[in-house]
């Protein structure tokens, strides 16, 4: 598989957490708190989850310019904290907001590289699934964004390094892997 790299985002850029925006259960009620802040090496997505008013997710995210419609895969680089995240990329397409989320599992202070593929993320909306979505194409999308709502209340950190937006060749799509 060859690939051809696009987009990155660079965490280590100490500027970068400028981009970013919150968005906590606060909006609904809750007193969760978390952000972005850079602390001298990377960015890190740090704060504190609470149940209280029906509360319990975090989240960031920033605006992104237009991809190409050939990527299909995004890397992750970051350091970990043991907690369950969402990666979550926004669309708007024919004047709707649509969400998609990939989940990935965390290992306590342990730097570590997932790969995402676009076919892979599922359309969300308030947490639910959504049904017949469009498909995600990488120009559809207009923002990247993490969130973590592990139903437990606790104190969350996860470094972030790297976003790289890639197109890896001659990797499985849904339309090629057989039934």
């Amino acid at each position: 598989m060859s690939e051809q790299q696009f987009e990155i985002i660079d965490f280590t850029n100490p500027d970068e957490y400028q981009r970013w925006s919150a968005v906590n259960d606060n909006v609904m009620g809750g007193i969760s708190i978390g952000q972005l802040h850079y602390d001298g090496n990377t960015c890190r997505f740090q704060g504190e989850l609470s149940l209280e008013n029906n509360g319990g997710f975090s989240s960031i995210k920033r605006s992104i310019e237009s991809l190409s419609k050939e990527i299909n895969v995004i890397e992750l680089m970051f350091t970990g904290d043991g907690h369950t995240y969402q990666l979550r990329l926004t669309t708007w397409k024919n004047g709707d907001r649509i969400q998609y989320k990939h989940d990935f599992t965390t290992t306590k202070d342990k730097q570590q590289k997932k790969t995402f593929h676009l076919h892979n993320f599922q359309a969300v909306f308030r947490g639910r699934l959504l049904n017949h979505a469009p498909e995600l194409v990488a120009d559809d999308i207009k923002q990247v964004g993490f969130l973590i709502a592990n139903k437990q209340t606790s104190p969350f950190a996860l470094g972030l390094t790297q976003i790289q937006f890639k197109t890896l060749k001659n990797h499985p799509t849904p339309q090629s892997i057989p039934e």
